[in-house]
């Protein structure tokens, strides 16, 4: 069948088509986003505010009208930390069903570590070994580690690179003085759960997801992404260090010339390479490789692999189905 994933994360809500059914690996149909930001359109009160409510109403309708035109059969409709962690989350998820008909599903933090391993897991097979997953988003770290599919650990730390930027680094370029203090911040957050993860011995293979963890590893030479989802992509720690002086002596739009680095992401590419670099650092990790599939994925095969007994359909938005991940 034709599957839909509806992402509402923290920089973006990106609607992702694939074609897929039990037992083969989804192949991608069609991808929608929209960079809406909302981990920066929340108030004082921390509160995701009227306009923001409004362009997160208009960016759905406009999602499903894309599914529709694709011909999605279900939909999986989901929001992460920037949903999840605004003070009327209640309200705004009220608002979107009565308006569009879609009804999200918030994740906690530890749902997407587990969904996000559980792709990374099927990626790369059992032979991969014992896993250690770290995913880098606009509102959040997910940190997972684990020989099954399901992870032994599983946690989400409050540093995405978008919350960060917004917090730490308002300067343009940013202030070394900020820089600094972002970094004591984000290791001083990991540190209070590396003893979690070591417990369960070293690792046989570490991996990262997400937007910035493919942006750095392109500054260090990965291949480019027109080159496929099957070239290794790798980001060593030393390679890291060397770039993260250079891009904090930059401006943003200095950045968003650097080869891989997008325009709408070129701000946060900083805050996000200090939690990469704390994340490698603090775990021991020389060296990963980045993973083409993340939560998106994990939120479809958790679907594919409940679909035999799932018979719990809503009908929403003109006519497309919505489910629960």
């Amino acid at each position: 069948m034709r599957l839909g994933v509806l992402d509402v994360g923290s920089n973006t809500v990106h609607l992702l088509v694939v074609d897929a059914h039990p037992g083969a690996r989804p192949l991608p149909a069609h991808s929608h986003k929209a960079e809406l930001r909302l981990a920066q359109l929340l108030d004082d009160r921390g509160a995701i505010g009227p306009e923001g409510v409004e362009r997160l109403i208009a960016t759905v309708r406009d999602a499903l009208e894309a599914a529709e035109d694709k011909g999605v059969e279900d939909l999986l409709p989901f929001a992460t930390s920037a949903v999840r962690e605004a003070t009327n989350a209640d309200e705004v998820l009220a608002r979107v069903k009565e308006e569009t008909g879609v009804e999200l599903r918030v994740l906690t933090g530890e749902e997407e570590a587990r969904l996000t391993f559980l792709a990374a897991r099927r990626w790369f097979g059992w032979s991969a070994g014992k896993l250690l997953i770290l995913d880098i988003g606009g509102g959040s770290l997910e940190i997972a580690y684990g020989i099954d599919e399901e992870p032994d650990a599983a946690v989400s730390l409050p540093l995405g690179a978008g919350r960060l930027t917004s917090a730490w680094l308002p300067g343009d370029p940013a202030d070394p003085a900020d820089v600094k203090a972002l970094r004591r911040h984000v290791r001083a957050q990991i540190a209070r759960t590396v003893g979690e993860f070591s417990r369960f011995g070293s690792p046989d293979h570490v991996v990262a997801t997400s937007k910035t963890f493919k942006q750095l590893a392109r500054l260090a030479g990965a291949a480019r992404s027109t080159e496929g989802l099957y070239v290794q992509r790798e980001l060593k720690r030393r390679s890291l260090e060397d770039w993260v002086p250079r891009l904090a002596s930059m401006t943003e739009a200095e950045r968003a010339e650097l080869p891989g680095v997008s325009e709408g992401r070129a701000g946060q590419l900083l805050a996000g390479a200090l939690v990469a670099e704390g994340a490698m650092d603090l775990f021991g990790v020389e060296t990963l490789e980045v993973c083409p599939w993340a939560l998106r994925e994990g939120v479809i095969l958790r679907r594919l692999d409940h679909m035999p007994g799932s018979d719990e359909r809503l009908t929403a938005g003109g006519g497309v189905v919505t489910e629960g991940v």
